[in-house]
C-alpha cells in the first residue's frame, strides 16, 4: 500500500442507518459498557504483599518440613486462589480462596480442603491459616 492510495472504510453499515447514526449508536454502545464497570471493581482479584507474606509463611514451614512441594497462584476477575500440592502432578491439597464479594457475608478468605469441604472461612487471613498450622500447643490440665 502506497501512500497515495486511498483508505478505504472497511466496517459494515448497519442496514436503515447513516454512517453518523451507526457511529453514534457504536459510541454510545461503549460509553454503556464502560459505565458498568466502576473503578472499584479491578479486573483482576489479587493478593497484596501482606497477604502473600502470610501465606508463604506458612508453606514454607511445610516445605521445609517435607509435607508441601509445589504451589500455583491463579488470580481471576472474582477471586484469587493460592493452591498447595503435595506433588506437581497432583491435584491440590488445600486451596486458599480470596473472595472480595462475600467479605461482608461469610468472610473474605477461605480455605477449602481437595474434597471441596470449606476447612474455614473469615475475614481475617491468620485466623483462617491457623486451621492449617498445626504447630504444637501447651495443654494445661
Amino acid at each position: 500500500m502506497s501512500d497515495s492510495e486511498p483508505i478505504i472504510d472497511l466496517r459494515p453499515v448497519l442496514a436503515g442507518r447513516s454512517q453518523r447514526s451507526a457511529n453514534a449508536g457504536a459510541s454510545a454502545a461503549s460509553t454503556a459498557s464502560a459505565s458498568t464497570h466502576s473503578r472499584d471493581t479491578p479486573a483482576v482479584t489479587p493478593f497484596n504483599r501482606l497477604e502473600l507474606n502470610e501465606i508463604l509463611r506458612l508453606y514454607g514451614r511445610f516445605v521445609a518440613s517435607g509435607e508441601w512441594r509445589d504451589y500455583a497462584i491463579d488470580m481471576g476477575r472474582d477471586t484469587a486462589v493460592f493452591s498447595i500440592f503435595r506433588r506437581a502432578s497432583e491435584c491440590p491439597i488445600y486451596r486458599i480462596e480470596k473472595t472480595p464479594k462475600l467479605a461482608r457475608r461469610q468472610g473474605i478468605y477461605s480455605v477449602i480442603a481437595a474434597s471441596g469441604l470449606i476447612l474455614k472461612r473469615g475475614p481475617d487471613l491468620q485466623r483462617v491459616l491457623a486451621v492449617l498450622d498445626r504447630s504444637l500447643k501447651l495443654v494445661s490440665r
